[in-house]
Formats: structure tokens, sequence, C-alpha cells
């Protein structure tokens, strides 16, 4: 039988099993039919995932990156139509091409980490800086430190606390955990901030905090990863590593990024352009990891100075070709790594341990607590409500958290399985906090798009009616 036979001969099996799933599930009742079918579906898949290999053969992969974008697309649609978040979606899309189909084995999953995490991070990270304003950041920056380092240790705290009380883990591994967990991601706030109505004072904040916990939580992770290995935790070393990583960071952003400006003003019109800078990005995380830093700061200054071209032109004196705000290929290129990367961390979950699941849903609900009353003791009231209400609700945890946990494996650490258990739920659980958080704050009415977001109270309510009323994004009312 050909390939093309074969394949139609599994595809008809496939079919006729799926038939006999729906019609055992309509007549019966409870978890056990359910686990049954599941179990069917995945012998139904195995000739399609290539036997041994880990991986399906690449039509089925090809299918899978198929539907990932199809409903990447719909979902980016439906969450600007609707304010509510694709990502909890996507995560549980990947749940089900990994762990329950079986299209893709954890063990590939794994190898693939590393490769797939580097080319998300820099990219993620890169696009949050390009939509960086540093007028506004520079303004809020100190409530986006603030938040960042309060949150960042108070969510370690809590972590690191229930882990080592309700697991039983010792203090090293629990303060890993919690370093893990302990930032929220800069992936998923970039992407959705840019579709949130609130002021570009908060965009700008909240991208600003998540850029900073993203790269404290890999900073204090590896520090941890040596000090279980050495069975001994250093202030001295961890306070030098994080000065490193910092310095490192900053200065090949800027000894790098400030000449490339000169040079992407030579290239305006070039065909490849583009690339260039992408090749150039990509050079930039040789150089960081090659110096000891993770390359996400360094992608983000790169970022911060090319958003900001036309100021850093008129700082320097030199002249800028037209500023281009929506470059198509960038926001493809940004949309593909954003929607594969959700699926990608589905495809991490595991679910051996119900106690596991139970600890990383409850994490999520104490960090989310947490948030709420750093929210209201660090913001002023010169934030709108709605800034205020966003911001308390963005605590979602995602590719840091990810790549992070899959790495005990790799070192042989001690319980070292449960660590990709823990973060999965936490992720799941801090991103649905979120969309329901975000669903919740499309009711407050949004701030004056014009002034950003430090209003005072009179400014906050919006005007009766008429044209002042329209332009500012209220709906107009008869009086």
């Amino acid at each position: 039988m050909g390939a093309p036979a074969a394949t139609l001969a599994i595809w008809d099996g496939l079919v006729e099993r799926a038939f006999d799933v729906a019609s055992e599930l309509a007549g019966s009742s409870g978890l056990e039919p359910l686990v049954g079918a599941v179990s069917r579906l995945q012998e139904a898949l195995a000739p399609l995932a290539g036997g041994d290999a880990g991986i399906a053969s690449a039509p089925v992969i090809l299918l899978a990156a198929a539907v990932t974008i199809f409903f990447g697309v719909i979902g980016e649609t439906f969450f600007k139509k609707t304010g509510i978040p694709d990502v909890a979606f996507l995560m549980m899309l990947g749940v089900a091409f990994g762990p329950v189909l079986g299209i893709i084995q954890p063990d590939v999953v794994t190898q693939i980490v590393p490769y797939f995490a580097a080319i998300a991070l820099i990219i993620i990270m890169f696009d949050g800086g390009l939509n960086l304003d540093l007028k506004h950041m520079i303004r809020t920056a100190h409530f986006a430190i603030l938040l960042a380092l309060i949150g960042f240790v108070a969510s370690v705290f809590i972590v690191t606390v229930m882990a080592h009380y309700a697991l039983g883990w010792d203090w090293l591994g629990s303060i890993l955990l919690g370093s893990i967990v302990g930032g929220s991601s800069s992936v998923i706030v970039f992407g959705l901030v840019r579709n949130l109505r609130i002021s570009e004072s908060a965009k700008n904040m909240l991208s600003f905090e998540s850029a900073i916990t993203d790269i404290l939580s890999t900073i204090i992770a590896f520090i941890m990863f040596g000090a279980i290995l050495v069975d001994s935790l250093s202030v001295t070393q961890l306070g030098q590593s994080v000065g490193h990583n910092l310095a490192v960071g900053i200065s090949l952003g800027l000894v790098v990024g400030v000449p490339w400006l000169f040079v992407t003003a030579k290239l305006a019109n070039a065909r490849h352009g583009y690339m260039l800078t992408l090749g150039v990005l990509f050079f930039l995380y040789f150089l960081a990891n090659a110096l000891g830093e993770s390359g996400a700061l360094t992608a983000l200054v790169f970022g911060i100075l090319l958003g900001n071209k036309d100021r850093i032109a008129r700082l320097f004196r030199f002249k800028m070709p037209p500023i281009e705000r929506d470059d198509s290929m960038h926001n493809q290129l940004t949309f593909l790594v954003r929607a594969f990367f959700f699926v990608f961390v589905g495809l991490l979950a595991s679910f051996g341990d119900w106690r596991l699941a139970a600890f990383g849903i409850a994490a999520a609900v104490a960090i989310y607590i947490a948030r709420i009353v750093l929210s209201r003791i660090i913001l002023l009231n010169s934030f709108s409500r709605l800034d205020r209400k966003v911001t308390s609700v963005m605590i979602p945890r995602g590719l840091a958290a990810a790549v992070l946990a899959t790495l005990p494996l790799t070192y042989g650490l001690p319980n070292a399985e449960a660590y990709p258990q823990v973060a999965f739920f936490v992720i799941l659980s801090t991103v649905i906090i979120t969309t329901f958080g975000l669903v919740g704050a499309k009711k407050i009415p949004p701030p004056d798009p014009k002034e950003g977001g430090f209003v005072t109270p009179e400014e906050e309510r919006p005007p009766a009616s008429g044209p002042a009323a329209e332009e500012a994004g209220f709906p107009a009312r008869s009086v």
C-alpha cells in the first residue's frame, strides 16, 4: 500500500474511532468514559505519530501548525472585539496536541525548549522594546521598578513558604520554584497591553515591569541552580550576578543599538533592511550569552533604541527617514512567534500528581491577592481607575516560567519532574485570572486618550454629551 493510501486508511480508522467514542460518551456519564475515549483517540493517532520518534509525521505537524495559525488569527480578532485574551485558549490547544492526542511527545518538547525559547525570547523582548515610548517609560519608571521589585520579591516569598511547608521541599529548592514563577510574562503582557484601551503611561509601565521581572526570574533562577548544585547560597554572589547581567545587557544594547540607528538611516529604502536588523538581533543574543547574560535585556534595550529612533535622532542631531510605526513583516513574525509560543506552553503540560496541580492553582491565587494589595499601595490616585484595575490583574506567567521549569531535569536536581507540572498550572491559572480580570475591566470607562494615565478624579469623569464625549472615547449621553 502506498503512502497516500496508507494515510487515507489511517484517517478512515480515526474517523470511525471518533464516532465510536462519541456514541459511548452519549450513553455514559462520569470521567471513566472520557478517559477511555481519550486513550482510544491516542491509539488511533499513534500510526500518524511516527512510532518511537516522539513526533508526528510532517503532514500532521503542518496540519497542527495550520490549526494554530487559524485559531491564532481568530483569537486575536476575538480579543480586539471583546477584550477577552486568547492566551488560555491557545494553551489548551497545546494540551490537546501534546498530552491529550499525543501528536508531540513530552521528551521531544523538552529537547526543543532551548531553541524555541531563545527565538521567542529575543523576538518578543525586541518587539516589546519597539513599542515602549521613552517619554512615558521614564515618566512611570519609578512605578514600574517598584511594582517589579516588590512584586517579584513578594511572589518568590509566597511560593517559597508554600513549597517548603505544603510540599515539604528544602529551602533552596523552594526558592528556586519561587524564582521560576515569580515574574509576570513580558511575552503575554506586551501582547495584551497593545490592544487594551488603557493610557500610554499604564501600557509602558506594565510592559517595563514585565520585562524587569522576566529578567529577574532568569537571573535569580540560574543563581539558584548553581546554589543547589553546591548546596549553598551566597548573598554576595547573588548581588554580583545581578549587577553583571544588568551591565552586560544594557551595555551591549547601547553599544550596538546606537550605531545601528545610523545604519538604518542609510538603509531606509533597502529591500532587506528588516532582515538585517533581525540578523543583528540574533548576533546580539549570541554575544550576550557568551558574556553570561540571557539576551533578554540586550534585546529589550536594542528594541527601545530602534522604537524611539526619532527622539534619539533629534538628540544626536542627525537626519532620519520617516518613522514607519507599523512594520508589516515584523507584525506577522511577532504574531507567529506569540501564537506558537502559547501552544508550546500547553505542550509542556503534565498531569501526573493532583497535589502539584492544586499547589499551582493555590500559588496563583495567593500571587493575585498580593498583587491587589501592592497595586493599591504603590499606584497613586493620579492613575485612572481603569489603569489601576488592569494593573491589579496583570499577573500572567509565561515564557520564562515555562522554560526555566524544564531546566531542573537537565541539571538532575531533586524534585525535577515536579517543576514543569507546578509551573504549568501556575501559568494557566494566572492567565485565567488575568483574562477574567480584563473582562471585568471592560466595564470601566477608559481614560482620556490624549492625556494618558495621569488624570485627576475630576478629569476621570466622562463628559455629559456632545463631541467632547465622543472624542474622549465615551458614548454620548442624553441629558
